[in-house]
């Protein structure tokens, strides 16, 4: 009798195992954002938890450190998943500017929303590109997305790196100097509002310094994924609107992700946009989304904009 209840015992605890196995994900991913200042990280933690909460995927938002690191963890096989600008991410599929050589190991999930280049300022006097002269300017981190926006901003002006007195910082480092007087500006590409301005005007009266319309074309003829845009004078309650250009935030995929794991996650996140608790879901728009051409998408988007009558390139 002892054993027959012995073995009943352990059958018992076998199925509870089993039924606790049962109740957990399929599948794990990583997903690199960006810093905790900026859209990236906000935006990502949103989408990760609403995608672990409703589908068999668990994805865990983690800080990023930049598109080009994203990129560098993606062909490592350190995260499955990475918010990446259009720019950097252009450059990193074809092996120039930040990378000395192509990365092939990543494809397209989808194009969420448009960065906009924010050149940010607590200075009423620096009115244009130009006045940054002489002037101590945040231009991001070394060998970031940003870094090279910044540059190519100057540069449509005559400027270069050695015209100002660089640092290098975060989004939020840099909120935080032009809080105490350390910087006299700060070029942060970031979906607007960003977390990291919208903290500083909080406490300064921030400004947007804009581009004229003609450095605006010389900078998209040069560089086509940049666009016109503008930041209204009401996202961070500056004097007025001010225009500039701004690049795709986009979300990327390792190739070796399943394709039923990339087509659940992109269906997810396009199919439940209004129950995603963030700004930027409002600009979620299949056809932006699958607008991308110069990098192919991953056979799980391939999949999911099919469905939606939608033809992209895949590899």
């Amino acid at each position: 009798m002892k054993k027959i209840i012995a073995l009943v015992l352990s059958l018992c605890l076998v199925f509870a195992l089993c039924s606790c196995g049962g109740s957990s994900k399929n599948t794990e991913l990583i997903f690199a954002t960006g810093g905790e200042a900026g859209t990236y990280y906000a935006y990502g933690s949103v989408i990760a938890q609403y995608v672990s909460n409703n589908t068999d995927l668990s994805v865990t938002a983690v800080v990023g450190n930049g598109s080009k690191a994203n990129v560098e963890d993606l062909d490592s096989g350190d995260v499955q998943l990475g918010f990446c600008q259009s720019d950097v991410m252009s450059y990193a599929y074809k092996g120039t500017n930040l990378f000395e050589s192509a990365v092939d190991s990543f494809s397209v999930v989808a194009a969420l929303y448009m960065e906009q280049v924010q050149i940010v300022t607590t200075n009423p006097d620096i009115k244009t590109v130009a006045d940054l002269a002489g002037k101590t300017v945040s231009i991001g981190a070394a060998g970031s997305g940003t870094y090279f926006n910044a540059i190519d901003i100057l540069g449509v002006y005559g400027l270069t790196e050695n015209d100002i007195n660089p640092v290098y910082q975060s989004f939020g480092d840099s909120a935080e100097s032009l809080k105490d007087g350390k910087i006299d500006a700060a070029i942060i590409v970031a979906g607007a509002p960003t977390n990291a301005i919208t903290d500083l005007s909080t406490s300064k009266q921030a400004y947007i310094v804009s581009l004229d319309d003609a450095h605006i074309e010389q900078l998209v003829a040069s560089s086509p994924y940049y666009s016109r845009n503008v930041i209204a004078a009401s996202t961070y309650g500056t004097p007025e609107d001010a225009q500039t250009v701004a690049v795709a935030a986009m979300i990327l995929a390792r190739d070796d992700v399943s394709e039923n794991t990339v087509y659940q996650f992109t269906k997810t996140i396009f199919e439940n946009k209004d129950k995603l608790e963030h700004g930027k879901a409002a600009d979620l728009d299949v056809a932006f989304a699958s607008s991308i051409q110069d990098v192919p998408f991953h056979k799980g988007a391939v999949k999911y904009f099919k469905e939606k009558g939608i033809t992209v390139p895949g590899k």
